[in-house]
């Protein structure tokens, strides 16, 4: 039953899909990260039925392209794309960490967070639609992926002050065994992404991790629950642009 309800704690949080009403406490937040991953892999298996549907109807590339942009806004009701939009306000202001920080709780949309997401979504956009084949395995692996490092850095690196629900998430973890469960969830993530032809992806993955950690510490002071947002966000467009390029590169040679 616990397990059922830790399941239901991170569904209710990283995801708008409906779920039964539960009073969240220690126990069943104990290990709630290790069940974030789940949300992506509801994403990429609804993505696969898409781009299935897609071929069966013939629709063209453009409709999959915005179905493969949407599907996951839609299943996570854009929690993500929040925290991304509010990290690109904070960092275009070029402030000290503490004034980047109050931006980040700032209700408003300012002009470089909607810039950004409209960039976001056109990049988007064009490599679902640019992207030769649908390798479904490794992209239903990249959604888990993000979700996994992002899980995994808020039990591994520091936390910046007001981190809000990203501290009551990290405090109410098992954090030493549920940074070991994900770090080898992350690992067997990458291997299996490789296995299945986006050895990129995974590349691509590690690399905006490690970025994230030096911008995160330098930019902010630490982890929030926006920057976590920005990562994961980033994080799944590196691998969908690291999958197209290498995709390309393998029809040229």
């Amino acid at each position: 039953m616990t397990a059922l309800q830790t399941i239901i704690v991170a569904f209710s949080m990283f995801s708008a899909l409906p779920m039964p009403q539960i009073e969240w406490n220690s126990r069943n937040m104990r290990y709630s990260l290790c069940a974030f991953p789940l949300v992506g892999a509801v994403i990429g298996g609804v993505c696969w039925l898409w781009v299935r549907l897609c071929g069966i109807l013939a629709l063209p590339v453009e409709l999959r392209g915005a179905g493969l942009c949407l599907i996951p806004v839609l299943l996570t009701g854009g929690i993500h794309l929040d925290g991304y939009a509010d990290t690109c306000d904070a960092l275009a202001s070029h402030a000290e960490p503490s004034r980047k920080r109050e931006i980040l709780k700032d209700p408003h949309l300012g002009a470089f967070a909607a810039i950004r997401l409209c960039v976001y979504f056109v990049a988007a956009f064009a490599l679902w639609t640019a992207l030769p084949g649908y390798r479904g395995g490794a992209i239903l692996c990249a959604f888990c992926l993000s979700r996994t490092l992002s899980a995994l850095a808020l039990t591994a690196f520091p936390l910046a002050q007001g981190s809000g629900l990203a501290r009551s998430f990290a405090e109410a973890a098992d954090r030493r065994r549920v940074r070991t469960i994900l770090t080898v969830c992350a690992a067997f993530l990458c291997i299996a992404i490789s296995f299945c032809g986006g050895w990129t992806m995974a590349a691509a993955a590690v690399l905006a991790f490690l970025y994230y950690r030096h911008m995160a510490r330098t930019q902010f002071g630490g982890l929030s629950g926006d920057l976590a947002g920005w990562f994961l966000q980033t994080a799944e467009l590196w691998m969908l642009g690291a999958l197209v390029f290498a995709e390309y590169v393998e029809a040229l040679l």
